[in-house]
């Protein structure tokens, strides 16, 4: 897919503005709404943990990457269509 610069927001076509009532207009925020909760939905556990070295404190933040992106792993391929 190209990308596009633009100079100014004027430059940029106006095709994907839809106007209220449009009935593409809910498809398109529940597809938004399902882009973002598969994208962004970081969890981190509650707490303060504390450690005895910077090490174990990477190793504990890791984890939690890990595991972070195993959940945005799932729900993508959730999303793909069968």
């Amino acid at each position: 897919m190209p990308v596009r610069k633009y100079r100014s927001v004027e430059d940029m076509p106006d095709w994907t503005w839809m106007n209220p009532g449009d009935p593409l207009l809910l498809e398109t925020l529940q597809g938004l709404h399902r882009f973002a909760e598969a994208t962004v939905a970081l969890r981190f556990p509650p707490g303060v943990y504390k450690h005895r070295s910077v090490e174990e404190a990477e190793l504990l933040r890791q984890e939690w990457a890990d595991a972070n992106f195993a959940r945005y792993r799932q729900r993508v391929a959730a999303l793909r269509p069968a």
